[in-house]
């Protein structure tokens, strides 16, 4: 059994994200081959290899014919991360047209962009999985927009909300987040293709033709100053991945408050089998809120490593170079993990709503207090109200009586509102604002941002078989 297996223990109770195989070296080798191929097409368009080396080096840059004991043996003597990969390369090409790969680039003009290539199907992945959790809190929304709950401020009793009305407030910021990662797409999605400095001095005058033909050939951008010390993009997509990794953990917190017995108003759904404690038979944990916790915990603390990726000194600094190419595969396939838990808690979550009227009664009115003063305000006055009700308020909580009781025998209070009038006005449920629209409106948000993405994805599916097809290469 490998190491990978046993990763996290929770790992069978989720779909397996497939992001993590995105990073494997395999993988990563394979799109480095893809820019080199993409290279060497570019520059026998405008002659500067042969077409004919570029045809040979395009037959033959597939991993399944390189050894890879090889290249890992000659990675560890050589101490390099690509020379050996291209060394193979010409190896499998030949001397007649191998001598014409990587010719004019740089080291991380392939690797940098071959991680993009990674990082963008990494990004696709995590779009969709966005997509799964957005349609389970929409149908969430929806169901439970006017199951009124305790609102609470500072852990404690605020104001009336419904369960619906939480749930937008997630919906709310995730689908923030795909706007963000949607906008970031043009300054992260670029090929690196300047050379040395990235001023295309190794390509002659014909270097921004070659960076269009390679993005062209790879479907990606292209950037303003090709330098290897520009890195911005890649920073704030770990960065908004970091933000993704908030709303998460502050699903994942609410969700493990709402579980607790003296709670007891929400719980992710606890397969059979499923055990708690190795001591404590009873014990209904919750695991994947807590793994949410965990990993959003884990991909906050990566966004301070990327900034710090930025500090390159002069046109470029191979430490930073690398501490960014780990934060990425680790952010990435972090966010994976992190959302198909996301996606299963809230395709499951069991809401207890009996019990969340039991707990809007526990304050025995008291959350009425704002709707109450206000109310006694357009007779008395704002501030002269909310002194009057605060003192009864506060003669409630340190147990005089209940706050309808005193409210009840307030002489002040009964001159202006009735007894009726008074209950009605402590009433949880009669004070929801504009919640159950809010719930609605989000859920109807969160059904048309997964459109949009699951539509982008099946269009983006066909234009690949449609260039497959256009190269030839159908059931390649």
């Amino acid at each position: 059994m490998s190491d990978e297996s046993i990763r996290r223990y929770t790992d069978g109770r989720v779909p397996e994200p497939g992001i993590a195989r995105l990073f494997s070296a395999e993988n990563k080798y394979q799109r480095r081959l893809d820019v080199e191929v993409a290279l060497a097409q570019a520059e026998a368009e405008i002659g500067l290899i042969p077409a004919e080396s570029a045809a040979a080096i395009e037959r033959a840059a597939r991993i399944e014919n390189l050894d890879l004991e090889r290249i890992a043996e000659a990675t560890t003597m050589a101490s390099h991360p690509l020379m050996p990969l291209i060394d193979e390369l010409a190896r499998v090409v030949g001397p007649e047209h191998g001598e014409w790969i990587h010719w004019g680039a740089t080291t991380q003009n392939i690797t940098q962009t071959a991680d993009i290539l990674v990082l963008r199907d990494a990004h696709r992945a995590i779009e969709r999985h966005l997509a799964t959790t957005l349609r389970a809190l929409s149908k969430l929304a929806d169901a439970s927009a006017a199951v009124p709950m305790p609102g609470r401020t500072h852990s404690q009793h605020a104001v009336p909300v419904t369960f619906g009305f939480k749930t937008a407030v997630w919906i709310d910021e995730l689908t923030a987040t795909v706007d963000r990662l949607e906008h970031l797409e043009d300054r992260l999605f670029r090929v690196l293709m300047g050379g040395a400095v990235g001023t295309f001095a190794s390509f002659g005058p014909d270097g921004r033709a070659v960076e269009r033909g390679v993005a062209d050939r790879l479907g990606l951008g292209i950037m303003p100053v090709p330098s290897r010390a520009v890195n911005d993009g890649m920073v704030e997509f770990v960065v908004v991945l970091g933000m993704l990794a908030g709303t998460a953990g502050k699903i994942g917190k609410d969700v493990y408050g709402m579980m607790q017995p003296e709670f007891g108003e929400a719980f992710e759904a606890i397969p059979a089998g499923t055990v708690g404690s190795s001591t404590m038979p009873h014990k209904r944990n919750p695991q994947l809120a807590l793994d949410v916790q965990a990993m959003s915990a884990q991909l906050r603390a990566l966004t301070g490593p990327a900034l710090e990726s930025m500090l390159h000194d002069h046109e470029a600094n191979g430490g930073m170079t690398a501490l960014l190419e780990d934060v990425l595969a680790q952010a990435a396939i972090l966010a994976g993990d992190l959302l198909v838990r996301l996606g299963v808690i809230a395709s499951g979550l069991e809401l207890d709503e009996e019990r969340m009227r039991e707990n809007l009664a526990l304050s025995e009115g008291l959350m009425g207090s704002e709707s109450l003063m206000l109310e006694l305000g357009e007779r008395i006055g704002r501030q002269s109200a909310h002194e009057v009700v605060y003192e009864l308020a506060q003669a409630a909580a340190t147990g005089e009586a209940s706050f309808l009781d005193l409210l009840l025998g307030c002489d002040e209070v009964r001159a202006h509102l009735g007894a009726e009038r008074i209950r009605r006005l402590v009433d949880p449920s009669r004070y929801l604002g504009e919640s159950v629209a809010i719930a609605h409106d989000m859920a109807q948000r969160a059904r048309t941002v997964a459109d949009r993405i699951e539509f982008r994805a099946e269009a983006e599916e066909l234009a690949r078989i449609d260039t497959v097809e256009d190269a030839g290469l159908v059931g390649a």
